[in-house]
């Protein structure tokens, strides 16, 4: 794979030298030019603007007009000072000074100021495409959903993020609402409007929604410099404003399963000031995947609250600030597993059957950004933000039925507060170079509490009834420091080069840091074809949130004691990642793509559930290799029709665990010390597509998942069957207009999600980190109505 990399980076390159030699032979060495673009004071470009040169005798020597994108050029210019002056009506002109000598002068860039104010639609728009220009995607692969996609999901934006998220190749997925990208646990990164957020204590919940998203992307890949520290996939949010919303709406939703879910959204702008709001709750009871297969399920009943809030203030036409804030809240009760037979024996307690254990988790999460954006001329924008993040998890245990069922009882608290400053930047240094610059700091605290009883025992067998308690708390503070500097080189118009580097310093567990070369190319040899290569080195801190102290020595001596003794803490990852891929349209419409990459680890970072508690712990193989291809495609016949489909092959594999080995058996760390072995979530084959159909006002709405199973048995040596869900839905836009042009529109929506009842396993509870079966979801009914705000109009409201 690297050979290939090499081989395309070294036509592509060469080709493009070649083109521009060529080019350039073809010029007299005398002949001089001036070229350059028009734009407002927000950078938007201005065509049919009148531009004058004149020379040193104040005589005009050219006249000529910007095209439709703001350019002009003069050809044929004799060496001299010149003045340029643009004029343009509802504009104040500009003037600028150009000098002619051996060389012709670079591109220039011409500001004119209007003589109108400008609304606050336009300038936020303005500084929203700046923000956007911070984050290139050169180099690796990126899936998009717009605010039309999401809708047209058969759920709506009532589905959960991570059912969006399997919705794009290469996503697996994994019980407890996790998933999976390109063969790596976790590892995910947030993002929104650009500012990354901190890590979160892992749990059951969702902490975003779509429904705060105007569009999403999901990057992934050999990503560019800017994108550090958890680089499985950067989960890109561009979230809705005030001024883009104007209103908002009240969603009813809910169904089978005792499920219901209300939700709203609502923005607006007053003056300069720019706001939107949302919020979600969802109880149902099939929280979680249970460990049975029916429909019902015992224990698993859930309350779900989600919120956010946009609030910006526009300080000048170049300036402005925001705050986003967000939380959730969620509780949960852990299904329980009937007709389990008992294995410890608790004195007073005889029989309690497996039905009967109760346990419950609940989360926490709040976070904070405050973003100042500006722009400065034509050329520099940038982006300081400070953010902060608090999130808890606190499970609860039944404290008989787990002595009974696991030999341990374990209240478990976990908590992680992260704080930090992000900044970014980006300056376009003439026509050919973008040049971007960023730090990251961010400073966490984790709490660990463990309060356990357990049963005294002698080599693993239970010596008395009566129960022991033991406490295990821990602390751990760690700060992430990062700095990076890449440079977007236009070679020529069809050929792009992102390089750079990212220094990543990491102090917690462990004190470490790296240099981290990048480099992307994308080329267009053909108006319908696009062929990118990127390799990056990665860096990766184990979550400071997840990783457990666990004190070995306090359990020896019962039935709670790990498998093993070693106690090694995790450290960070280091990877070498080659991505290589091709797009192709086909015909107007149809798009078909494919992407390779190969990714060589050392200390690679994996989690697993060790234990009753369902919080996962990270661990490292010394070694892991990870490596897949994907195909693509997506086709959309004007309004009527839009569809895609999505394939994937992938090989997750790594050996000898050198860190967590008190969580596994002694065989296990001994077969794993000499084989790659599949990682515990590696799925073979994935894959998942989607169709909408617009009829009348009609939407008819498909999508679904196949997964060839995911690892299971002793050393993950097995693997589950394979399944299929498939999901449908249909909308109906309801205009009253006909019979009032008071009564705001309505739309109702009815989906079904699995409506094959493919009756299928995530996890069968064997498996590397795996401690328990759960089933995937059975077929459910749902419908919804949603109704634009304000619901009844008054006289004269347009």
């Amino acid at each position: 794979m690297r050979r290939v990399f090499i081989l395309l980076m070294t036509t592509c390159i060469c080709a493009g030298l070649t083109d521009a030699l060529a080019y350039g032979s073809t010029k007299s060495a005398a002949t001089k030019s001036i070229a350059g673009i028009v734009e407002d004071s927000i950078g938007r470009p201005i065509a049919g603007v009148a531009v004058k040169l004149v020379n040193s005798d104040n005589r005009d020597i050219a006249r000529t007009i910007t095209n439709s994108a703001g350019h002009f050029r003069f050809a044929h210019v004799p060496a001299g000072t010149y003045e340029l002056l643009a004029e343009a009506k509802t504009f104040k002109p500009g003037i600028q000074i150009v000098t002619i000598g051996d060389q012709a002068p670079a591109p220039l860039a011409l500001t004119l100021a209007s003589e109108q104010a400008l609304t606050l639609a336009v300038v936020a728009k303005r500084l929203d495409k700046s923000r956007n220009q911070l984050s290139p995607a050169t180099g690796g692969s990126a899936f998009h959903f717009t605010q039309k996609a999401l809708q047209e999901l058969p759920e709506g934006n009532n589905t959960s993020l991570n059912q969006v998220i399997l919705q794009a190749p290469g996503v697996a997925q994994d019980s407890y609402g996790q998933v999976h990208i390109r063969g790596e646990h976790a590892n995910l990164q947030y993002r929104i409007n650009g500012v990354q957020l901190p890590e979160g204590v892992s749990g059951f919940g969702q902490v975003l929604t779509p429904r705060l998203a105007q569009s999403l992307t999901l990057l992934t890949g050999a990503l560019p410099a800017e994108f550090g520290l958890r680089t499985a996939g950067v989960i890109d949010i561009t979230t809705k404003t005030g001024y883009s919303l104007s209103g908002g709406d009240v969603d009813m939703y809910g169904g089978q399963r005792g499920t219901l879910q209300p939700s709203f959204q609502y923005g607006g702008s007053n003056g300069k000031f720019d706001y939107f709001i949302t919020g979600q709750f969802n109880q149902n009871d099939r929280g979680i995947e249970p460990p049975t297969p029916g429909p019902e399920a015992h224990n698993d009943f859930t309350q779900q609250g989600q919120g956010f809030g946009y609030f910006s203030d526009l300080i000048s036409p170049t300036q402005k600030l925001t705050l986003m804030t967000g939380v959730a809240v969620n509780s949960f009760e852990i299904p329980s597993n009937p007709d389990q037979p008992q294995v410890f024996k608790l004195s007073g307690v005889p029989i309690y059957p497996s039905v009967d254990v109760s346990e419950s988790q609940f989360e926490q999460n709040y976070f904070g950004v405050l973003a100042y954006q500006g722009v400065i001329g034509s050329r520099l924008t940038y982006q300081i933000a400070g953010f902060s993040r608090y999130s808890t998890i606190q499970f609860n245990p039944d404290d008989i039925g787990d002595l009974i069922y696991n030999g341990i009882a374990s209240n478990v608290f976990r908590s992680d507060w992260g704080n930090g400053i992000q900044i970014d930047s980006a300056y376009r240094l003439g026509a050919t170079h973008t040049i971007r610059a960023g730090i990251y700091f961010d400073a966490e605290r984790a709490e660990i509490d463990n309060h356990s009883m357990t049963f005294p025992a002698s080599g693993g067998v239970q010596t008395s009834t009566i129960p022991i308690s033991i406490t295990d708390d821990s602390d751990i503070q760690s700060w992430e420091y990062s700095v990076y500097l890449q440079d977007e080189w236009h070679l020529l118009p069809n050929l792009t080069l992102n390089y750079g580097a990212r220094f990543d310093l990491y102090d917690g567990l462990d004190r470490a840091d790296q240099a981290s070369p990048r480099a992307g190319v994308v080329y267009n040899p053909f108006k319908h074809t696009t062929l990118h290569a990127g390799y990056a080195r990665y860096f990766t801190p184990p979550p400071t949130e997840l990783v457990s102290q666990e004190d070995v020595s306090k359990f020896e001596g019962t039935t709670g004691a790990p498998p093993s003794k070693g106690s090694s803490t995790p450290v960070p990852e280091r990877a070498h990642y080659f991505d290589i891929g091709a797009q192709q349209e086909v015909i107007p419409g149809l798009n078909l793509g494919i992407d390779s990459y190969y990714k060589k680890s050392t200390d690679l970072i994996d989690e697993g559930q060790f234990g009753a508690a369902l919080i996962f712990s990270p661990f490292n193989y010394a070694k892991g290799r990870t490596y897949g291809v994907e195909a693509t495609a997506s086709y959309d016949l004007s309004e009527a029709l839009s569809s895609y489909l999505n394939f994937a092959y992938s090989v997750a594999q790594g050996t000898e665990v050198e860190s967590g080995q008190f969580n596994f058996t002694p065989a296990e760390l001994e077969y794993i010390a000499s084989h790659y072995v599949f990682l515990d979530h590696d799925q073979t084959f994935t894959a998942s597509g989607g169709t909408a159909y617009r009829w009348h006002g009609y939407s008819f709405l498909f999508d679904g998942e196949y997964g060839s199973g995911l690892r299971s048995g002793f050393a993950n040596t097995g693997n589950l069957p394979f399944y299929v869900q498939l999901n449908a839905g249909i909308t109906k836009q309801l205009d009253f207009s006909r019979w009032s042009d008071r009564v705001a529109p309505m739309e109702v929506r009815v989906a079904c999600v699995n409506f094959l009842d493919w009756i299928y396993e995530i996890r069968n509870g064997s498996g590397i980190g795996v401690f328990a079966p759960q089933y995937g979801p059975r077929r459910a009914f749902y419908a919804g109505i949603k109704w634009d705000l304000p619901f009844i109009k008054s006289a004269g409201t347009p």
